[in-house]
Protein backbone atom coordinates (compact mmCIF):
# COMPACT_ATOMS: atom_id res chain seq x y z
CA UNK A 1 0.00 0.00 0.00
CA UNK A 2 2.98 2.31 0.20
CA UNK A 3 5.57 3.35 -2.30
CA UNK A 4 7.69 6.21 -3.41
CA UNK A 5 5.54 7.56 -6.19
CA UNK A 6 1.85 7.47 -7.02
CA UNK A 7 2.54 6.69 -10.69
CA UNK A 8 3.58 3.13 -9.74
CA UNK A 9 0.11 2.41 -8.32
CA UNK A 10 -2.88 1.41 -10.35
CA UNK A 11 -5.50 1.86 -7.61
CA UNK A 12 -6.39 3.57 -4.32
CA UNK A 13 -7.92 2.23 -1.13
CA UNK A 14 -10.90 4.25 0.12
CA UNK A 15 -11.20 4.31 3.91
CA UNK A 16 -14.77 5.54 3.77
CA UNK A 17 -16.75 4.66 6.87
CA UNK A 18 -15.07 1.26 7.39
CA UNK A 19 -14.23 2.18 10.98
CA UNK A 20 -17.95 1.99 11.68
CA UNK A 21 -19.17 -1.23 10.01
CA UNK A 22 -22.57 -1.11 11.72
CA UNK A 23 -23.14 2.35 10.32
CA UNK A 24 -22.38 1.34 6.73
CA UNK A 25 -25.69 -0.41 6.04
CA UNK A 26 -27.59 2.63 7.40
CA UNK A 27 -25.52 4.93 5.20
CA UNK A 28 -26.11 2.63 2.22
CA UNK A 29 -29.90 2.84 2.59
CA UNK A 30 -29.75 6.60 3.23
CA UNK A 31 -27.43 7.29 0.27
CA UNK A 32 -29.34 5.03 -2.13
CA UNK A 33 -32.68 6.62 -1.22
CA UNK A 34 -31.28 10.15 -1.53
CA UNK A 35 -29.60 9.31 -4.84
CA UNK A 36 -32.79 7.89 -6.36
CA UNK A 37 -34.79 10.93 -5.22
CA UNK A 38 -32.08 13.19 -6.68
CA UNK A 39 -32.25 11.44 -10.05
CA UNK A 40 -36.05 11.49 -10.12
CA UNK A 41 -36.48 15.08 -8.95
CA UNK A 42 -33.81 16.65 -11.16
CA UNK A 43 -34.76 14.57 -14.22
CA UNK A 44 -38.37 15.69 -13.78
CA UNK A 45 -37.31 19.34 -13.62
CA UNK A 46 -35.25 18.98 -16.79
CA UNK A 47 -38.14 17.23 -18.54
CA UNK A 48 -40.75 19.85 -17.70
CA UNK A 49 -38.47 22.76 -18.68
CA UNK A 50 -38.09 21.13 -22.10
CA UNK A 51 -41.70 20.07 -22.81
CA UNK A 52 -43.63 22.96 -21.21
CA UNK A 53 -43.55 26.12 -23.35
CA UNK A 54 -44.41 28.30 -20.33
CA UNK A 55 -41.08 27.38 -18.77
CA UNK A 56 -38.97 28.48 -21.75
CA UNK A 57 -37.62 31.42 -19.73
CA UNK A 58 -34.10 32.36 -18.51
CA UNK A 59 -34.76 31.22 -14.95
CA UNK A 60 -35.80 27.75 -16.05
CA UNK A 61 -32.95 27.53 -18.55
CA UNK A 62 -30.54 28.05 -15.65
CA UNK A 63 -32.58 25.73 -13.44
CA UNK A 64 -32.34 22.97 -16.06
CA UNK A 65 -28.56 23.41 -16.11
CA UNK A 66 -28.48 23.28 -12.32
CA UNK A 67 -30.47 20.04 -12.29
CA UNK A 68 -28.16 18.46 -14.88
CA UNK A 69 -25.13 19.46 -12.77
CA UNK A 70 -26.68 17.90 -9.68
CA UNK A 71 -27.25 14.62 -11.53
CA UNK A 72 -23.66 14.58 -12.80
CA UNK A 73 -22.24 15.58 -9.42
CA UNK A 74 -23.97 12.84 -7.47
CA UNK A 75 -23.40 10.24 -10.20
CA UNK A 76 -19.65 10.92 -10.05
CA UNK A 77 -19.30 9.65 -6.49
CA UNK A 78 -22.45 8.06 -5.03
CA UNK A 79 -22.45 4.83 -7.13
CA UNK A 80 -18.85 4.14 -6.00
CA UNK A 81 -19.85 4.91 -2.41
CA UNK A 82 -22.80 2.49 -2.59
CA UNK A 83 -20.61 -0.32 -3.94
CA UNK A 84 -17.90 0.25 -1.32
CA UNK A 85 -20.38 0.39 1.56
CA UNK A 86 -21.30 -3.24 0.80
CA UNK A 87 -17.80 -4.40 -0.14
CA UNK A 88 -14.87 -5.47 2.00
CA UNK A 89 -12.41 -4.34 -0.72
CA UNK A 90 -12.98 -0.60 -0.94
CA UNK A 91 -10.81 0.27 -3.94
CA UNK A 92 -10.89 2.51 -7.00
CA UNK A 93 -8.56 2.43 -9.98
CA UNK A 94 -6.30 5.44 -10.64
CA UNK A 95 -8.12 6.55 -13.80
CA UNK A 96 -11.47 6.18 -12.03
CA UNK A 97 -10.18 8.33 -9.18
CA UNK A 98 -9.02 11.00 -11.65
CA UNK A 99 -12.40 11.07 -13.43
CA UNK A 100 -14.28 11.15 -10.13
CA UNK A 101 -12.16 14.03 -8.79
CA UNK A 102 -12.48 16.01 -12.01
CA UNK A 103 -16.26 15.60 -12.36
CA UNK A 104 -16.89 16.49 -8.71
CA UNK A 105 -14.73 19.61 -8.94
CA UNK A 106 -16.11 20.62 -12.34
CA UNK A 107 -19.76 20.28 -11.33
CA UNK A 108 -19.22 21.96 -7.95
CA UNK A 109 -17.26 24.87 -9.47
CA UNK A 110 -19.76 25.33 -12.28
CA UNK A 111 -22.61 25.44 -9.80
CA UNK A 112 -20.86 28.18 -7.81
CA UNK A 113 -20.73 30.40 -10.90
CA UNK A 114 -24.23 29.45 -12.07
CA UNK A 115 -25.79 30.39 -8.71
CA UNK A 116 -24.27 33.86 -9.08
CA UNK A 117 -25.66 34.06 -12.64
CA UNK A 118 -29.10 33.05 -11.33
CA UNK A 119 -28.88 35.79 -8.68
CA UNK A 120 -28.22 38.35 -11.43
CA UNK A 121 -31.20 36.99 -13.34
CA UNK A 122 -33.42 37.54 -10.29
CA UNK A 123 -31.95 41.04 -9.82
CA UNK A 124 -32.85 42.05 -13.38
CA UNK A 125 -36.32 40.44 -13.12
CA UNK A 126 -37.22 42.34 -9.95
CA UNK A 127 -35.28 45.59 -10.30
CA UNK A 128 -35.74 46.12 -14.06
CA UNK A 129 -38.82 44.10 -15.03
CA UNK A 130 -39.60 46.13 -18.18
CA UNK A 131 -36.07 45.69 -19.54
CA UNK A 132 -35.83 42.03 -18.46
CA UNK A 133 -36.74 40.45 -21.85
CA UNK A 134 -34.15 42.66 -23.56
CA UNK A 135 -31.30 42.22 -21.05
CA UNK A 136 -31.85 38.51 -20.44
CA UNK A 137 -32.51 37.42 -24.02
CA UNK A 138 -31.84 33.81 -24.98
CA UNK A 139 -28.44 34.51 -26.52
CA UNK A 140 -27.22 36.23 -23.35
CA UNK A 141 -28.56 33.41 -21.17
CA UNK A 142 -26.82 30.75 -23.27
CA UNK A 143 -23.58 32.72 -23.11
CA UNK A 144 -23.81 33.08 -19.31
CA UNK A 145 -24.53 29.37 -18.88
CA UNK A 146 -21.62 28.52 -21.20
CA UNK A 147 -19.25 30.75 -19.21
CA UNK A 148 -20.30 28.91 -16.04
CA UNK A 149 -19.54 25.51 -17.60
CA UNK A 150 -16.23 26.61 -19.13
CA UNK A 151 -15.04 28.24 -15.89
CA UNK A 152 -15.91 25.17 -13.80
CA UNK A 153 -14.40 22.73 -16.31
CA UNK A 154 -11.09 24.60 -16.71
CA UNK A 155 -10.52 25.23 -12.99
CA UNK A 156 -11.32 21.57 -12.25
CA UNK A 157 -8.88 20.44 -14.94
CA UNK A 158 -6.15 22.64 -13.45
CA UNK A 159 -6.74 21.39 -9.89
CA UNK A 160 -7.03 17.72 -10.87
CA UNK A 161 -3.93 17.68 -13.09
CA UNK A 162 -1.73 19.28 -10.42
CA UNK A 163 -3.21 17.24 -7.54
CA UNK A 164 -2.50 13.92 -9.26
CA UNK A 165 1.09 14.85 -10.16
CA UNK A 166 2.23 15.44 -6.59
CA UNK A 167 4.43 12.59 -5.21
CA UNK A 168 2.60 10.57 -2.55
CA UNK A 169 3.73 8.32 0.27
CA UNK A 170 0.58 6.18 0.40
CA UNK A 171 -2.53 5.18 -1.49
CA UNK A 172 -5.03 4.93 1.38
CA UNK A 173 -7.51 7.81 1.02
CA UNK A 174 -9.27 8.62 4.28
CA UNK A 175 -12.53 9.44 2.55
CA UNK A 176 -15.38 7.68 0.73
CA UNK A 177 -14.48 9.33 -2.58
CA UNK A 178 -11.44 10.80 -4.36
CA UNK A 179 -12.06 14.18 -2.78
CA UNK A 180 -9.16 16.50 -3.60
CA UNK A 181 -8.37 17.58 -0.02
CA UNK A 182 -8.26 13.94 1.14
CA UNK A 183 -5.99 12.98 -1.78
CA UNK A 184 -3.63 15.90 -1.08
CA UNK A 185 -3.15 14.61 2.47
CA UNK A 186 -1.22 11.69 0.93
CA UNK A 187 1.49 14.04 -0.38
CA UNK A 188 4.99 13.35 0.94
CA UNK A 189 5.63 17.10 1.18
CA UNK A 190 3.49 20.23 1.00
CA UNK A 191 3.43 21.87 -2.41
CA UNK A 192 3.41 25.67 -2.32
CA UNK A 193 2.22 25.78 -5.93
CA UNK A 194 -0.70 23.43 -5.24
CA UNK A 195 -1.65 25.33 -2.08
CA UNK A 196 -1.61 28.59 -4.04
CA UNK A 197 -3.74 27.15 -6.86
CA UNK A 198 -6.27 25.75 -4.37
CA UNK A 199 -6.45 29.05 -2.47
CA UNK A 200 -6.85 31.24 -5.56
CA UNK A 201 -9.52 28.99 -7.12
CA UNK A 202 -11.37 28.63 -3.79
CA UNK A 203 -11.48 32.42 -3.37
CA UNK A 204 -12.57 32.99 -6.99
CA UNK A 205 -15.31 30.35 -6.87
CA UNK A 206 -16.62 30.78 -3.31
CA UNK A 207 -16.30 34.27 -1.74
CA UNK A 208 -16.35 36.19 -5.06
CA UNK A 209 -19.63 34.65 -6.39
CA UNK A 210 -21.01 34.86 -2.86
CA UNK A 211 -20.23 38.59 -2.79
CA UNK A 212 -21.94 39.09 -6.16
CA UNK A 213 -24.99 37.20 -4.87
CA UNK A 214 -25.10 39.35 -1.72
CA UNK A 215 -24.86 42.57 -3.77
CA UNK A 216 -27.68 41.35 -6.03
CA UNK A 217 -29.92 40.60 -3.05
CA UNK A 218 -29.20 43.98 -1.43
CA UNK A 219 -30.64 45.66 -4.52
CA UNK A 220 -33.46 43.08 -4.72
CA UNK A 221 -34.42 43.65 -1.06
CA UNK A 222 -34.34 47.44 -1.41
CA UNK A 223 -36.60 47.19 -4.48
CA UNK A 224 -39.04 44.83 -2.74
CA UNK A 225 -39.31 47.12 0.32
CA UNK A 226 -40.30 50.02 -1.96
CA UNK A 227 -43.30 48.06 -3.31
CA UNK A 228 -46.43 49.59 -1.75
CA UNK A 229 -48.72 46.55 -1.53
CA UNK A 230 -48.05 43.59 0.76
CA UNK A 231 -49.24 41.22 -1.96
CA UNK A 232 -46.75 42.70 -4.42
CA UNK A 233 -43.90 42.37 -1.92
CA UNK A 234 -44.84 38.77 -1.20
CA UNK A 235 -45.04 37.90 -4.90
CA UNK A 236 -41.68 39.57 -5.64
CA UNK A 237 -39.95 37.81 -2.75
CA UNK A 238 -41.40 34.42 -3.68
CA UNK A 239 -39.68 34.62 -7.09
CA UNK A 240 -36.24 34.57 -5.45
CA UNK A 241 -36.82 32.77 -2.11
CA UNK A 242 -36.13 29.33 -3.61
CA UNK A 243 -32.82 30.49 -5.13
CA UNK A 244 -31.80 32.15 -1.86
CA UNK A 245 -32.52 28.94 0.08
CA UNK A 246 -30.41 26.87 -2.35
CA UNK A 247 -27.56 29.41 -2.10
CA UNK A 248 -27.52 29.22 1.70
CA UNK A 249 -27.50 25.40 1.68
CA UNK A 250 -24.88 25.08 -1.06
CA UNK A 251 -22.43 27.76 0.01
CA UNK A 252 -22.81 26.92 3.70
CA UNK A 253 -21.56 23.38 3.11
CA UNK A 254 -18.95 24.41 0.51
CA UNK A 255 -17.43 27.14 2.68
CA UNK A 256 -17.22 24.82 5.68
CA UNK A 257 -15.38 22.25 3.54
CA UNK A 258 -12.93 24.30 1.51
CA UNK A 259 -12.18 27.49 3.46
CA UNK A 260 -11.62 26.10 6.95
CA UNK A 261 -8.05 25.48 8.23
CA UNK A 262 -6.84 22.03 7.20
CA UNK A 263 -5.93 21.10 10.78
CA UNK A 264 -9.27 21.95 12.34
CA UNK A 265 -11.98 19.41 13.04
CA UNK A 266 -12.10 15.68 12.51
CA UNK A 267 -11.80 13.83 9.23
CA UNK A 268 -14.98 11.97 10.14
CA UNK A 269 -16.84 15.27 10.38
CA UNK A 270 -15.43 16.23 6.97
CA UNK A 271 -16.84 12.99 5.54
CA UNK A 272 -20.29 13.66 6.96
CA UNK A 273 -20.29 17.24 5.63
CA UNK A 274 -19.10 15.97 2.25
CA UNK A 275 -21.85 13.34 2.16
CA UNK A 276 -24.53 15.91 2.99
CA UNK A 277 -23.02 18.32 0.47
CA UNK A 278 -22.91 15.64 -2.21
CA UNK A 279 -26.29 13.96 -1.63
CA UNK A 280 -28.66 16.11 0.41
CA UNK A 281 -28.22 19.45 -1.39
CA UNK A 282 -28.77 18.06 -4.95
CA UNK A 283 -31.80 16.16 -3.65
CA UNK A 284 -33.32 19.25 -2.02
CA UNK A 285 -32.81 21.61 -4.98
CA UNK A 286 -35.77 20.39 -7.11
CA UNK A 287 -37.94 20.07 -3.99
CA UNK A 288 -37.19 23.66 -2.93
CA UNK A 289 -37.89 25.03 -6.40
CA UNK A 290 -41.13 23.06 -6.65
CA UNK A 291 -42.68 23.79 -3.25
CA UNK A 292 -43.03 27.57 -3.71
CA UNK A 293 -43.37 27.63 -7.48
CA UNK A 294 -46.86 27.36 -8.95
CA UNK A 295 -45.54 27.18 -12.52
CA UNK A 296 -43.43 24.11 -11.73
CA UNK A 297 -46.32 22.44 -9.90
CA UNK A 298 -48.69 23.09 -12.81
CA UNK A 299 -46.10 21.81 -15.32
CA UNK A 300 -45.59 18.59 -13.33
CA UNK A 301 -49.36 18.04 -13.14
CA UNK A 302 -49.63 18.66 -16.88
CA UNK A 303 -46.88 16.15 -17.72
CA UNK A 304 -48.29 13.53 -15.33
CA UNK A 305 -51.77 14.11 -16.75
CA UNK A 306 -50.54 13.51 -20.30
CA UNK A 307 -48.74 10.33 -19.23
CA UNK A 308 -51.85 9.06 -17.44
CA UNK A 309 -54.04 9.88 -20.46
CA UNK A 310 -51.68 8.06 -22.83
CA UNK A 311 -51.65 4.96 -20.62
CA UNK A 312 -55.44 5.02 -20.36
CA UNK A 313 -55.83 5.24 -24.14
CA UNK A 314 -53.37 2.36 -24.63
CA UNK A 315 -55.45 0.11 -22.35
CA UNK A 316 -58.74 0.94 -24.11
Amino acid sequence: MHGENLTTWSFFFLEGFSRYPKLEIVLFVFSLLMYLITLLGNSTLILITVVDSRLQTPMYLFLGNLSFMDICYTSASIPTLLVNLLSSQKTIIFSGCAVQMYLSLAMGSTECVLLAVMAYDRYVAICSPLRYPIIMNRQVCVQMATISWVTGSLTALLETSFALRIPRCGNLIDHFTCEILAVLKLACTRSLLMDTIMLVISVLLLPVPMLLICISYVFILSTILRISSAEGRSKAFSTCSAHLTVVILYYGAALSMYLKPSSSGSQEIDKIISLLYGVLTPMLNPIIYSLRNKEVKDAVKKVLGKMYLQQTQEHL
